[in-house]
């Protein structure tokens, strides 16, 4: 029995981290592999769908006291520290993933058996750089505080069985800080086949969860750098757009904003895009937008940042001047994406970023080894 600590309910599996958990666990039961799921529940109900994929989910409280800020560890990971946890792992001797630094507090208590941790992202770096997209003073400011204390916490991850990285660039970074056996495991996601069409679009589409900072702050830099001086139709599509963010594209008719769209609606949206336009301050992690965007969608316009430490680069556009992300984009409006276009993800999807082929990793390293 395979144990998998998830740091939140992996459904409905609406945003990045739990896409991940979500299809890991689902592409598992495919494979015939028994999990037992642990999940810490907050914001979230419990989820009966997650029956179907696993032999057991147990849900644990996660304690937001804010006096777990107040602690050296940091808050992702104290609001995590669960007795009740550590008793239903102890069962038996089977094999644990912990997913995320969030859930790493069970390294210190886990110290007779083999534990692996799915990183997510470079914590440190990834609160970092949410500090800086963040407007609100306090919020700023326990961000900052809890990169410093990620930046100290994460030298557990050298107590590690091994670690799978999401991106080249952060496998580099755990073995800098003397964590030996690493792997690279790319994110599970929602496409196994690509969905693209040949053909064209008549309008470009920036989407993500809105509701995240750097996510609302790229979505501003492109009305306001690239969008607004062109007159190509535009889409915003994603989760909780901020007040700022609508009045800005109100401005601008050609520009139309789609709250909250289910899970066809935004399907739909990237696959009728002419060009996906993706952006991000934050170069850390695999972006799981733009998988869905090149599995589903034409022709992907990027910065630099949204394909760090990956292979992704080779089947997108990559600008990250406002002027050369104008041209681009008009270059790229008038061109129909092509069978050939779509072969070219075949083959490069196919080998580094199915989620069939990222569980046999996860497989032959923990299971088989």
């Amino acid at each position: 029995m395979l144990h998998i600590v998830s740091f939140n309910v992996p459904w409905p599996a609406d945003y990045g981290g739990v896409v991940d958990v979500f299809y890991r666990l689902k592409t598992l039961h495919a494979m015939g592999v028994p999990v037992h799921l642990h999940c810490f529940a907050y914001g979230r109900p419990e989820a009966p769908q997650l029956e179907q994929y696993c032999a057991r989910v147990s849900y644990y409280k996660r304690d937001t006291s804010p006096l777990r800020a107040l602690q050296r560890e940091p808050y992702i990971v104290a609001s995590r520290c669960n007795k009740q946890l550590f008793i239903d792992i102890s069962h038996d001797q089977g094999p644990v993933l912990l997913e995320g630094l969030h859930c790493c507090a069970l390294l210190e208590s886990l110290s007779d058996r083999p534990v692996y941790v799915r990183a997510h992202n470079v914590e440190h770096d990834y609160y970092s750089r949410l500090a800086f997209s963040e407007q609100r003073w306090w919020k700023r400011f326990y961000l900052r505080s809890e990169a410093r204390k990620l930046k100290r916490y994460e030298h557990i991850l050298a107590r590690a069985a091994g670690i799978f990285a999401v991106t080249e660039a952060d496998a580099a970074h755990f073995r800098s800080i003397g964590c030996k056996d690493v792997w690279l495991m790319p994110s599970s996601h929602t496409c196994e086949t690509i969905q693209s069409l040949p053909g064209q679009g008549t309008y470009a589409l920036f989407h993500a969860d809105l509701s995240v900072a750097d996510n609302n702050s790229s979505a501003i830099y492109l009305i306001e750098n690239v969008f607004s001086k062109t007159d190509t139709p535009a889409v915003i599509a994603g989760r909780q757009p901020s007040p700022q963010l609508v009045a800005l594209a109100g401005r601008y008719p050609h520009i139309r904003i789609v709250p909250n769209p289910d899970d066809d609606k935004m399907s739909t949206l990237i696959r009728d895009a002419q060009v996906n336009i993706l952006v991000t301050n934050q170069p850390t992690g695999l972006k799981l937008k733009l998988l869905n965007a090149l599995y589903q969608g034409r022709h992907c316009l990027v910065n630099s940042h949204m394909v760090a430490g990956t292979e992704l680069g080779q089947v997108c556009h990559i600008a990250d001047d406002p002027a050369l992300q104008r041209s681009l984009l008009a270059q790229l409006m008038s061109t129909p994406f092509t069978d050939e276009d779509i072969e070219k993800r075949k083959a490069l999807l196919g080998n580094l970023y199915s989620n069939e082929a990222n569980a046999k990793i996860l497989v032959n390293h923990i299971i088989n080894e």
